[in-house]
Protein backbone atom coordinates (compact mmCIF):
# COMPACT_ATOMS: atom_id res chain seq x y z
CA UNK A 1 0.00 0.00 0.00
CA UNK A 2 1.86 3.28 -0.04
CA UNK A 3 3.10 6.48 1.30
CA UNK A 4 1.60 9.54 -0.24
CA UNK A 5 -2.09 9.35 -0.99
CA UNK A 6 -4.38 6.89 0.61
CA UNK A 7 -3.02 5.64 3.87
CA UNK A 8 -1.20 2.44 3.03
CA UNK A 9 -1.48 2.63 -0.77
CA UNK A 10 0.97 3.10 -3.63
CA UNK A 11 1.28 6.53 -5.20
CA UNK A 12 0.58 6.48 -8.92
CA UNK A 13 -0.50 9.54 -10.88
CA UNK A 14 -1.25 12.72 -9.06
CA UNK A 15 -1.38 13.54 -5.39
CA UNK A 16 -4.01 11.00 -4.54
CA UNK A 17 -3.17 7.32 -4.68
CA UNK A 18 -4.68 4.51 -6.68
CA UNK A 19 -5.48 1.26 -5.03
CA UNK A 20 -4.71 -1.83 -6.98
CA UNK A 21 -5.00 -4.61 -4.48
CA UNK A 22 -5.80 -2.28 -1.63
CA UNK A 23 -7.59 -3.66 1.41
CA UNK A 24 -11.06 -2.32 1.92
CA UNK A 25 -13.17 -1.80 4.96
CA UNK A 26 -16.51 -0.18 5.39
CA UNK A 27 -18.76 0.41 8.33
CA UNK A 28 -21.72 2.58 8.92
CA UNK A 29 -25.23 3.02 10.13
CA UNK A 30 -28.01 2.99 7.63
CA UNK A 31 -27.95 1.80 4.06
CA UNK A 32 -30.84 0.10 2.37
CA UNK A 33 -31.21 -2.26 -0.52
CA UNK A 34 -32.09 0.13 -3.32
CA UNK A 35 -31.89 3.70 -4.53
CA UNK A 36 -34.60 5.99 -3.18
CA UNK A 37 -33.52 8.67 -5.62
CA UNK A 38 -30.59 8.87 -7.99
CA UNK A 39 -29.36 12.37 -8.74
CA UNK A 40 -25.97 13.20 -10.26
CA UNK A 41 -23.58 14.84 -7.77
CA UNK A 42 -21.31 17.84 -8.33
CA UNK A 43 -17.78 18.15 -6.95
CA UNK A 44 -18.86 19.74 -3.70
CA UNK A 45 -21.44 17.05 -3.07
CA UNK A 46 -18.90 14.31 -3.78
CA UNK A 47 -16.59 15.84 -1.17
CA UNK A 48 -19.45 15.92 1.34
CA UNK A 49 -20.17 12.21 0.80
CA UNK A 50 -16.64 11.23 1.83
CA UNK A 51 -16.43 10.45 5.55
CA UNK A 52 -14.53 12.94 7.70
CA UNK A 53 -13.05 12.49 11.16
CA UNK A 54 -16.46 13.01 12.82
CA UNK A 55 -17.95 10.18 10.77
CA UNK A 56 -15.33 7.62 11.82
CA UNK A 57 -14.49 8.26 15.50
CA UNK A 58 -11.42 6.46 16.72
CA UNK A 59 -9.52 6.94 13.46
CA UNK A 60 -6.95 9.68 12.78
CA UNK A 61 -7.42 11.61 9.55
CA UNK A 62 -4.60 11.01 7.08
CA UNK A 63 -6.17 12.58 3.99
CA UNK A 64 -9.09 14.94 4.49
CA UNK A 65 -12.12 14.59 2.19
CA UNK A 66 -11.30 16.16 -1.15
CA UNK A 67 -13.00 15.96 -4.54
CA UNK A 68 -12.00 17.04 -8.01
CA UNK A 69 -13.09 16.88 -11.60
CA UNK A 70 -11.24 14.43 -13.86
CA UNK A 71 -8.42 15.79 -15.98
CA UNK A 72 -8.74 14.87 -19.68
CA UNK A 73 -6.57 11.90 -20.64
CA UNK A 74 -5.92 11.08 -16.98
CA UNK A 75 -8.69 9.05 -15.36
CA UNK A 76 -9.20 9.16 -11.59
CA UNK A 77 -6.45 7.17 -9.92
CA UNK A 78 -9.03 5.06 -8.10
CA UNK A 79 -10.69 4.08 -11.38
CA UNK A 80 -8.80 1.00 -12.50
CA UNK A 81 -9.73 -1.22 -15.45
CA UNK A 82 -7.91 -3.74 -17.61
CA UNK A 83 -8.69 -2.54 -21.13
CA UNK A 84 -9.30 0.72 -22.98
CA UNK A 85 -12.89 -0.31 -23.61
CA UNK A 86 -13.42 -0.89 -19.89
CA UNK A 87 -11.80 2.44 -19.04
CA UNK A 88 -14.08 4.15 -21.54
CA UNK A 89 -17.05 2.61 -19.74
CA UNK A 90 -15.99 3.14 -16.13
CA UNK A 91 -13.53 6.03 -16.05
CA UNK A 92 -14.20 8.38 -18.96
CA UNK A 93 -17.79 9.18 -17.82
CA UNK A 94 -16.78 10.14 -14.26
CA UNK A 95 -18.05 13.66 -13.53
CA UNK A 96 -16.32 14.12 -10.15
CA UNK A 97 -14.37 11.93 -7.76
CA UNK A 98 -12.71 12.13 -4.38
CA UNK A 99 -11.04 10.33 -1.49
CA UNK A 100 -10.50 10.44 2.24
CA UNK A 101 -8.17 8.27 4.33
CA UNK A 102 -7.53 7.40 7.96
CA UNK A 103 -5.11 5.48 10.15
CA UNK A 104 -5.44 3.80 13.52
CA UNK A 105 -2.16 3.70 15.41
CA UNK A 106 -3.19 0.97 17.82
CA UNK A 107 -2.82 -1.75 15.21
CA UNK A 108 -1.26 0.11 12.24
CA UNK A 109 -4.52 -0.24 10.29
CA UNK A 110 -5.40 2.06 7.38
CA UNK A 111 -8.90 2.95 6.21
CA UNK A 112 -9.60 4.48 2.79
CA UNK A 113 -12.80 5.74 1.16
CA UNK A 114 -13.33 6.86 -2.44
CA UNK A 115 -16.28 8.02 -4.51
CA UNK A 116 -16.78 8.07 -8.27
CA UNK A 117 -19.78 10.12 -9.47
CA UNK A 118 -21.63 9.68 -12.78
CA UNK A 119 -24.32 11.62 -14.62
CA UNK A 120 -27.01 8.97 -14.17
CA UNK A 121 -27.73 5.59 -12.65
CA UNK A 122 -27.35 3.66 -15.90
CA UNK A 123 -23.80 4.93 -16.39
CA UNK A 124 -22.89 4.19 -12.77
CA UNK A 125 -24.33 0.68 -13.10
CA UNK A 126 -22.15 -0.05 -16.14
CA UNK A 127 -19.10 1.36 -14.35
CA UNK A 128 -19.75 -0.78 -11.28
CA UNK A 129 -19.74 -3.92 -13.43
CA UNK A 130 -16.34 -2.99 -14.86
CA UNK A 131 -14.75 -1.88 -11.59
CA UNK A 132 -15.83 -4.93 -9.61
CA UNK A 133 -13.76 -7.02 -12.02
CA UNK A 134 -10.74 -5.14 -10.68
CA UNK A 135 -11.65 -4.60 -7.03
CA UNK A 136 -13.68 -7.78 -6.48
CA UNK A 137 -12.79 -11.42 -5.98
CA UNK A 138 -9.22 -12.08 -4.93
CA UNK A 139 -7.82 -8.69 -5.97
CA UNK A 140 -7.32 -7.92 -2.29
CA UNK A 141 -5.00 -10.91 -1.95
CA UNK A 142 -4.71 -14.64 -2.59
CA UNK A 143 -7.47 -16.91 -1.32
CA UNK A 144 -9.76 -13.99 -0.54
CA UNK A 145 -13.10 -14.76 1.07
CA UNK A 146 -16.41 -12.92 0.91
CA UNK A 147 -17.34 -10.55 3.71
CA UNK A 148 -21.02 -10.21 4.54
CA UNK A 149 -21.92 -6.51 4.61
CA UNK A 150 -25.70 -6.63 4.42
CA UNK A 151 -27.48 -4.80 1.63
CA UNK A 152 -26.22 -1.20 1.35
CA UNK A 153 -26.97 0.48 -1.97
CA UNK A 154 -28.18 -1.26 -5.10
CA UNK A 155 -25.09 -3.43 -5.64
CA UNK A 156 -22.27 -4.40 -3.35
CA UNK A 157 -19.38 -6.82 -2.80
CA UNK A 158 -16.67 -7.14 -0.16
CA UNK A 159 -13.70 -9.51 0.12
CA UNK A 160 -10.94 -10.12 2.64
CA UNK A 161 -7.53 -11.76 2.34
CA UNK A 162 -5.27 -12.92 5.15
CA UNK A 163 -2.31 -11.26 3.45
CA UNK A 164 -2.80 -8.01 1.54
CA UNK A 165 -0.38 -5.47 0.12
CA UNK A 166 0.67 -4.36 3.62
CA UNK A 167 1.51 -7.96 4.58
CA UNK A 168 -1.41 -8.25 7.00
CA UNK A 169 -5.17 -8.82 6.65
CA UNK A 170 -6.88 -6.60 4.08
CA UNK A 171 -10.42 -5.92 2.89
CA UNK A 172 -11.86 -4.30 -0.22
CA UNK A 173 -15.51 -3.35 -0.64
CA UNK A 174 -17.38 -1.73 -3.52
CA UNK A 175 -20.93 -0.38 -3.41
CA UNK A 176 -23.15 1.34 -5.95
CA UNK A 177 -25.61 3.87 -4.63
CA UNK A 178 -27.64 5.44 -7.41
CA UNK A 179 -25.27 7.52 -9.54
CA UNK A 180 -22.18 6.81 -7.45
CA UNK A 181 -19.73 3.94 -7.08
CA UNK A 182 -18.12 3.82 -3.63
CA UNK A 183 -14.97 2.05 -2.52
CA UNK A 184 -13.60 1.22 0.91
CA UNK A 185 -10.35 -0.47 1.80
CA UNK A 186 -8.39 -1.43 4.88
CA UNK A 187 -4.95 -2.87 5.36
CA UNK A 188 -2.49 -3.46 8.15
CA UNK A 189 1.09 -4.44 8.83
CA UNK A 190 -0.12 -6.26 11.92
CA UNK A 191 -2.22 -9.37 12.37
CA UNK A 192 -5.53 -7.94 13.56
CA UNK A 193 -8.46 -8.53 11.20
CA UNK A 194 -11.06 -5.79 10.87
CA UNK A 195 -14.20 -7.66 12.00
CA UNK A 196 -17.08 -8.29 9.60
CA UNK A 197 -19.39 -6.17 11.75
CA UNK A 198 -17.04 -3.20 11.37
CA UNK A 199 -16.82 -3.64 7.62
CA UNK A 200 -20.61 -3.89 7.49
CA UNK A 201 -20.97 -0.73 9.55
CA UNK A 202 -18.55 1.25 7.36
CA UNK A 203 -20.42 0.16 4.26
CA UNK A 204 -23.82 1.14 5.60
CA UNK A 205 -22.60 4.53 6.79
CA UNK A 206 -20.88 5.38 3.51
CA UNK A 207 -23.87 4.24 1.44
CA UNK A 208 -26.21 6.32 3.56
CA UNK A 209 -24.07 9.42 3.08
CA UNK A 210 -24.18 8.91 -0.70
CA UNK A 211 -27.96 8.50 -0.63
CA UNK A 212 -28.39 11.58 1.55
CA UNK A 213 -26.43 13.66 -0.97
CA UNK A 214 -28.53 12.32 -3.86
CA UNK A 215 -31.65 13.22 -1.90
CA UNK A 216 -30.41 16.81 -1.80
CA UNK A 217 -29.47 16.59 1.88
CA UNK A 218 -26.18 17.33 3.62
CA UNK A 219 -24.60 13.94 4.42
CA UNK A 220 -24.66 13.34 8.16
CA UNK A 221 -24.43 9.57 8.60
CA UNK A 222 -21.65 8.62 11.00
CA UNK A 223 -20.50 5.76 13.17
CA UNK A 224 -21.41 5.99 16.85
CA UNK A 225 -18.70 7.12 19.23
CA UNK A 226 -17.20 4.25 21.17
Amino acid sequence: MGDKGFAGTRAVRGRVVAVGAMALLVAGCGGGGGDARAAGLDKGQVASVLPDAKAVPGWRNHLEPEAQKPVPDYPPTVCVARTKEQRDTACAPVTSWGVSAFVRKADATTLNFWTLAYKDEKTADAAYDVLIKWYGGDRVGQNAEKVEIGSPGAEREANRAAVGTMAGPATIAQIRVGTTVLGISTGTTGKAVVPDKEVKAFAAMFAERAQQAQNGEKPSAALPSS
